[in-house]
């Protein structure tokens, strides 16, 4: 656990704590600071994070001989005698910019938090000129620093921030027994933060900032406010009257909440000219609301002052000049003056205003005028003055491009079944403000007024006339035309960037399909597509819809992903496509690419819900080449093969033009750097289509993967795609660019889930159970055993031989949960040696007496080897087990067998090669006897069961051993599964960078582990 506190002097300080170490002496003097006996070495913080090396005295809650730790204080345990007693503790200094760049590996607690929290109260101060310059000094010594301006909503954030600093960061022991102030470390800590953020501000701007002052001692000032020497070294006589002189600008940054602030008004005050009778000349008329010059308008920005008291008290400048302000705010004279002044370091425009004796108001050009409208109010709104602008100024109102699309309807796009690229769409392309288009005519005349500002039909917009002018020329240009040479996917894309248009594309209207796509509304709109008599299977409703948009994406040409949950008819479903599409004129063979465990699958779903399709399994040693592979692949509707083939015969399945290319399993194909995803991707198809339970596997390249090879080009390249979305997803989680990416990967991806209100009256329930147990003794010393001996190669190991230790040492662990003779592969007797073997033989037993069947699934093929025999002794009953090794028959026998509910009544299965595909619907029950990373592959494997077919409730039980790297490994699911869809963790590889201490942690055996 990671702790941050504020030493001043010396800024921030981390310091780290293990949860248990060894008790110290008792004898000693609670003033006397003796070592933490369970701290973290500066070497270990080091590795940790970059710092400097140094150390702190802490007052920490005690127990006698030793401090409690940090868990232990938060537990507040009764009847404990405590005592605040000095610890000497390792520490970092380190910079506070870093604190949002953590090492993973390890907690972090409350007191990093919060001064986070300060740090980013700090910039933001800063980036809204909250500060003032101010003059420190300690005896004769002087230094030029920035301070904080904390006035309304900042004080009242300072405020919570200093009353809500843990313990743990007010324990640095500043004074013998005694702790430091909330109040004035979080002070400190701000004043300090601020004065490095702005000088940090001032070092990167371009071009660099130089304060320069007359000679003498405020020029000495000036110029030690902007670099990293912050001293200023004048006489004593001068340092006294600068330090006077300064003090009134303190006088201001002191005040918690001002007596008023600064309001600035914009206002249309007279007309320059109005035209004589018979001049033509182009001046505008500010009366007419169509007037689109704004030549006739003068600009004046008004400064008044509000009233913290009463805020309906509005003064103007004359009244604050006049003394008439006098008694309803005190000082308001020098309060007026120091906002003016505070407000022209943030809008520069009104510095020629201050240089006024009394100023009141300032005029403004029609440039400076629309500068204010479009950014200054708001920057000085930011800075916390007030603003008021024109009733007639719309700011909301943008000028843009509109887009309005017309398409073929879709119910006719899929009654073609193939449109042609000259019937996909026209579109045409207007200029607008808000939702008022403008005309040719109109849009000349703003370009000709010459003006950034403008009326337009009685309100005030800002235009660029350059802008306009490329806008024009691009409106002439494309005004109505067809899209000959635009696919589907491009004309998409189009509608969703337009980055052809010189000005923001600000609204799209669109109808026929192009509308149902956008608006996500193809589902509801589309007719069902009619299957053929040579279809045999009855789709439920979703399944129905889902032919409809297979057949609709087909027909535009757009590469499509069918996500659906495992179990719920992916393959059905494109069986009913490949029906529809050869019962009229198309055809052509389809490429169905699979894993070895889904070929038999796919011969036997086609057999029996299309047996009209003609099928090829072009797979095994005598598989046909050649001129024999090509008359195969002209003799037939679908050519079914594996993804290993693929990549070995990728030259010759390249040759052909396929009518469609069908990738099962995608996520296969999730890395494009394989030689299999490289190979699939040279095989031309008409139509690409892919088929997963798990779009996002483990990270969003996963999905840019699998939708580049179905559209390529439409997403970018893979190193765009990280850094618009994935980066921004995973490491922030934000749910802007999420959003943003569903829209734009919508049109070409359909995922239904089982817990869609419309799929759960269709499905059985599910229950999950973790499944408890306790290791045995011997189960206990090998674990112990393994994590000593581990855990020593593991500290004198670095780079990828350190990462091999940590992985070897999670997997002996594993098998030793699993049961002593996996891990030592010395085939001595099963017996009672293991607690989860013990317990499983208790559940099967429950399961069978029960009459009901049952899956279990291992990751490791000898533990199941293990297993089988044992079991099969010990119940009295038939153990079948499918793994990679069989032959594709004999695994097809034992799915039939056990399916048909004469076979046996426990099936045990590999993980690798029985956890996706199957359809093993007469289990009722689903038991994980040990534990993978990633959530999707037990969801997959559990969904051989829990599908479309099964009228029973599914049990699903995890065995889990508390204390354990098991339990570690249900913890990470867990939160995986609370992360799906954002951002989903790699495996069991993050453990490989865990520090050595916090892997110890990780791996060392849990006090309840060991059965009694």
């Amino acid at each position: 656990m990671v702790h941050a506190l504020w030493s001043p002097g010396r800024g921030l300080l981390l310091w780290a704590e293990r949860e248990r170490g060894p008790s110290g002496s008792a004898s000693r003097s609670a003033r006397i600071a003796l070592p933490h006996p369970f701290a973290v070495s500066s070497a270990e913080l080091t590795a940790l994070h970059p710092g400097k090396p140094t150390s702190a005295t802490l007052l920490l809650p005690s127990r006698a001989s030793r401090p409690l730790a940090s868990s232990e204080t938060a537990a507040k345990r009764r009847g404990a005698a405590l005592s605040l007693r000095a610890w000497s503790v390792p520490a970092l200094i380190v910079d506070a910019s870093e604190l949002d760049d953590l090492d993973d590996s390890a907690s972090y607690g409350a007191s990093v938090t919060h001064l986070r929290a300060v740090a980013r109260l700090a910039v933001d101060l800063v980036r809204r000129g909250r500060v003032l310059p101010t003059l420190v000094r300690r005896g004769d010594a002087a230094q030029a620093r920035w301070r904080p301006v904390l006035q309304g909503v900042d004080f009242v954030a300072f405020d919570a921030l200093a009353g809500a600093m843990p313990p743990v960061g007010r324990a640095e022991q500043v004074a013998p027994g005694i702790g430091g102030s909330p109040r004035a470390l979080a002070a400190d800590a701000l004043r300090t933060l601020v004065d490095t953020a702005v000088r940090d501000r001032l070092a990167r701007a371009e071009p660099p900032v130089e304060l320069r002052g007359r000679p003498g001692a405020a020029g000495v000032w000036l110029a030690a406010l902007p670099g990293g020497a912050a001293r200023v070294e004048l006489p004593l006589e001068e340092l006294d009257v600068l330090a006077e002189a300064v003090a009134k600008w303190d006088e201001v940054a002191d005040t918690d909440v001002a007596d008023g602030r600064a309001c600035f008004r914009l206002a249309e005050v007279a007309t320059l000219r109005r035209p004589a009778a018979g001049d033509h000349g182009d001046h505008g008329d500010p009366d007419d609301p169509d007037d689109q010059t704004g030549d006739g308008t003068k600009w004046q920005l008004q400064f008044l002052l509000r009233a913290t008291a009463d805020p309906s008290l509005l003064l103007s400048a004359g009244q604050i000049w006049s003394g008439a302000a006098h008694g309803l705010v005190r000082d308001p004279k020098g309060l007026f003056t120091a906002e003016l002044g505070r407000a022209a370091l943030v809008e520069p425009m009104l510095a020629p205003a201050l240089r006024r004796t009394q100023p009141s108001e300032h005029d403004l050009t029609v440039e400076e005028a629309e500068s204010f409208l479009t950014s200054g109010a708001n920057r000085l709104i930011e800075a916390g003055f007030e603003a008021q602008l024109p009733a007639t100024w719309d700011g909301r109102r943008r000028l843009g491009l509109r887009l309005s699309v017309h398409s073929t309807p879709s119910e006719q796009v899929v009654a073609r079944s193939r449109v042609g690229r000259d019937e996909l769409a026209t579109f045409r392309w207007s200029v607008s403000v808000g939702d008022a288009e403008i005309g040719e005519e109109e849009l000349a005349r703003l370009i000709a007024a010459k003006s950034q500002l403008v009326r337009l039909r009685g309100r005030w917009i800002s235009v660029d006339a350059d802008r306009l002018r490329a806008g024009l020329a691009f409106l002439r240009r494309d005004r109505h035309r067809t899209t000959p040479g635009l696919t589907a996917s491009e004309l998409l894309e189009l509608v969703h960037s337009a980055r052809a248009a010189p000005l923001p594309v600000t609204g799209v209207h669109a109808d026929g399909w192009v509308g149902d796509v956008l608006a996500e509304r193809v589902q509801q709109t589309l007719r069902p597509v009619e299957l053929p008599p040579s279809f045999r299977a009855t789709l439920r409703p979703y399944q129905q819809r889902g032919v409809d948009w297979l057949v609709f994406m087909a027909a535009l040409g757009l590469g499509a992903c069918l996500a659906d949950d495992m179990g719920l008819g992916k393959t059905v479903q494109t069986l009913a496509l490949e029906a529809v599409e050869r019962a009229g004129p198309e055809r052509g063979p389809t490429l169905v690419l699979c894993p070895m465990s889904l070929v038999g699958m796919w011969q036997r779903e086609a057999a029996k819900f299309a047996p009209a399709l003609r099928v090829h399994v072009h797979h095994g040693s005598a598989r046909a080449r050649g001129d024999e592979l090509a008359g195969r692949v002209a003799a037939a509707d679908l050519v079914v093969t594996t993804y290993a083939t693929a990549a070995r015969d990728a030259d010759e399945l390249a040759a052909f033009t396929w009518r469609r290319l069908v990738l099962d399993e995608a996520h296969a194909i999730k890395n494009a750097d394989t030689a299999t995803a490289k190979a699939v991707r040279r095989f031309a198809a008409g139509h690409r289509l892919a088929l997963t339970g798990t779009p996002v596997e483990n990270r969003l390249a996963d999905l840019w993967s699998v939708l580049d090879l179905l559209n390529p080009g439409r997403f970018g390249s893979r190193y765009g795609f990280r850094q618009r979305f994935a980066a921004p997803i995973e490491r922030r989680g934000d749910p802007a660019v999420a959003a943003e990416l569903r829209r734009l990967t919508q049109p070409y991806l359909l995922r239904r889930v089982k817990t869609d209100p419309v799929i759960v009256p269709e499905l059985p329930a599910k229950l999950e159970i973790r499944q408890e147990y306790r290791l045995t003794r011997e189960q206990g010393t090998l674990y112990r055993t393994i994590v000593d001996e581990m855990m020593k190669k593991i500290e004198n190991s670095q780079g990828i031989k350190r990462r091999g230790n940590v992985l070897a040492a999670i997997t002996k662990l594993k098998q030793v949960c699993n049961h002593p003779a996996h891990l030592l592969h010395d085939d001595s007797p099963i017996g009672h040696r293991s607690g989860k073997v013990t317990r499983l033989e208790e559940v099967l037993a429950e399961i069978l007496a029960s009459g009901d069947r049952v899956l279990c699934f291992t990751q490791y093929t000898e533990f199941g080897h293990l297993l089988v025999p044992h079991l099969s002794e010990r119940l009295g009953a038939e153990v079948a087990f499918l793994h990679g090794g069989l032959a594709p028959r004999a695994r097809d026998e034992i799915v039939e067998r056990f399916q048909s509910g004469a076979g046996p009544g426990i099936l045990m299965l590999s993980l690798k090669a029985g956890g996706s595909g199957l359809t093993l619907t007469a289990a009722g029950h689903v038991l994980h006897l040990d534990r993978w990373w990633n959530p999707a592959v037990e969801d997959q494997a559990t969904d051989r069961a829990f599908r479309i077919g099964q009228g029973r409730t599914v049990q699903v039980r995890k065995f889990v051993c508390p204390g354990t790297i098991e339990d570690r490994i249900d913890t990470l699911i867990t939160r995986k599964r609370a992360l799906a869809g954002m951002v989903v963790d790699e495996g069991d590889s993050h453990l490989t960078e865990l520090s050595t201490d916090a892997l110890r942690r990780v791996l060392t055996l849990g006090e309840d582990a060991i059965e009694e």
